[in-house]
């Protein structure tokens, strides 16, 4: 998405999401090709916790289909920054 991003993680327990989360935005924040645009992030960011009972499946289509209900593609598998799903074993 050109404004934001959709990301699956899974933090080893030690580490907080918030840690996790600003680490991840700092290294992307070091290697941005365009100092200009500093800064790149927002502050905050929105977490959600998928629960066992939750379909991770359902939740990877709501992601795969963003630019397609924005209307940046047609099809899912037009959008070029498509990301890969690996499973979470609960």
């Amino acid at each position: 998405m050109p404004d934001h991003i959709h990301a699956f993680v899974s933090p080893a327990e030690e580490i907080a999401l918030e840690r996790w989360v600003a680490f991840f935005k700092s290294l992307v924040s070091r290697e941005w090709p365009e100092p200009r645009d500093q800064p790149i992030w927002q502050r905050s960011f929105w977490d959600r916790q998928l629960r066992s009972t939750e379909s991770y499946g359902e939740k990877w289509l709501y992601v795969q289909e963003n630019p397609v209900r924005h209307g940046l593609v047609k099809a899912s598998e037009n959008w070029p920054f498509q990301g890969t799903m690996n499973r979470l074993s609960w």
